[in-house]
């Protein structure tokens, strides 16, 4: 019974939130040495007061250069008016063109992925044999990374990935310290490979994103070697996203009976059960900022210089904004959820990883009348406290 196996661990998860959420909405964690958000409205006024709360909260970490080179050109971690220009350059690369036209793309690169996976007969890992390597091979691609490069790059992305565990009653000062013991090592071999792919870019400037992020200006402005290698980190760490949505949904389908054959019938509701899956498991279910002054929030005065966690995951499952929170509805409508950030750091990448798994989906629907999770092999999971994905989905399909 390997999905309930799995899904213990979700249910600790959340658990441990409601728990928290008990302590009030707002609260200050002493072990944690940081401030826990947790209600929808609380934390769209943090993603939307960049001003108050600040996404700089390399200050308050230990400094350490690997990081200090990754962070330069990250505008995740960074506030106007650096946030501004550094967005504003990297998005004339990566243009919701740029995005779209990659969709043929997708579909062959799943369909090469499905036939592959079929030489293992009707039973194989979704996760291992689709869900992981359709947007890894996309980034690649995108960046121009050699075929013969890709199993170094997926190890350290896989790594970099594995090692950052969090746990509930870890402080930020622990984390940090594991952070810089255990994934600056991996860091600093990503940072020296990709940018030599920057240099090689900038020497012979070709027609893909590295080429683009070292030819594209704004405003007579073009990104330095450092700034580039920021975003080149956030899209290689990106692509777990579409590995967790793709996986979290295919699971949400076999949790309510009926949905796989509604989704086959009507495609058009595929966006829409993407959304709700990604309202119902975040792939990632917190992050953090740095309050810049004495701020008042959900009647709790926080002071400067504080970290503030904000917990999308509860606030996805707010009473007071969704209709019965935890139950899964493709219908849902609205659905605003926080998944991918608001205001000025909403994920620019978020369309490429709802892209790439509405037209897997898609072609899974086209290919197979049915997928079935077994319930013979464990089904694996993320910790949650982390990242909420899906790390092995065996499955058994039934051609059309």
């Amino acid at each position: 019974m390997g999905v309930k196996q799995s899904e213990r661990t979700l249910s600790h998860f959340l658990a441990y939130l409601d728990g928290l959420r008990e302590r009030g909405a707002v609260h200050y964690d002493e072990k944690m040495k940081a401030w826990h958000v947790l209600g929808y409205h609380d934390t769209q006024r943090v993603q939307t007061d960049p001003v108050t709360f600040s996404s700089e909260v390399a200050p308050l970490a230990p400094k350490q250069k690997d990081f200090e080179e990754s962070n330069k050109g990250n505008f995740v971690r960074a506030d106007d008016p650096l946030h501004k220009r550094l967005r504003g350059i990297v998005g004339k690369a990566f243009t919701p063109r740029m995005v779209a036209d990659l969709e043929p793309r997708i579909a062959e690169m799943t369909t090469q992925l499905l036939d592959a996976a079929e030489e293992n007969g009707d039973r194989w890992d979704l996760v291992e044999l689709l869900g992981y390597p359709l947007p890894f091979m996309i980034m690649a691609e995108l960046l121009g990374i050699p075929e013969n490069d890709r199993a170094f790059i997926r190890k350290l992305s896989d790594r970099f990935v594995e090692v950052q565990s969090y746990e509930p009653d870890g402080s930020m000062d622990k984390q940090g310290e594991d952070a810089i013991n255990n994934v600056a090592p991996l860091l600093r071999e990503l940072n020296q490979y990709l940018m030599e792919i920057l240099r090689a870019a900038r020497r012979n400037p070709r027609d893909d994103l590295a080429g683009r992020l070292m030819t594209v200006e704004a405003d007579g402005v073009r990104l330095d070697e450092d700034e580039a290698l920021g975003f080149l980190n956030l899209l290689v760490a990106g692509h777990h996203t579409t590995t967790a949505a793709l996986g979290n949904t295919l699971l949400a389908l076999h949790e309510n009976p009926g949905l796989w054959e509604e989704l086959r019938a009507d495609p058009a509701l595929i966006p829409g059960a993407i959304e709700e899956s990604v309202r119902f498991r975040p792939p990632f279910p917190r992050s953090a900022r740095r309050t810049t002054k004495d701020v008042e929030l959900g009647g709790q005065t926080i002071p400067a210089e504080s970290i503030v966690l904000i917990w999308l995951t509860t606030a996805n499952r707010d009473e007071s904004v969704f209709t019965d929170p935890n139950r899964f509805d493709i219908h849902r409508k609205p659905n605003p959820h926080l998944s991918f950030g608001k205001g000025i750091h909403h994920c620019l990448g978020a369309p490429l990883a709802r892209l790439e798994t509405r037209v897997a989906l898609r072609t899974l629907m086209d290919r197979y009348r049915e997928i079935r999770v077994r319930e013979d092999v464990p089904v694996g999971l993320r910790n949650p406290w982390t990242m909420i994905g899906v790390t092995q989905l065996p499955v058994q399909v039934f051609r059309r």
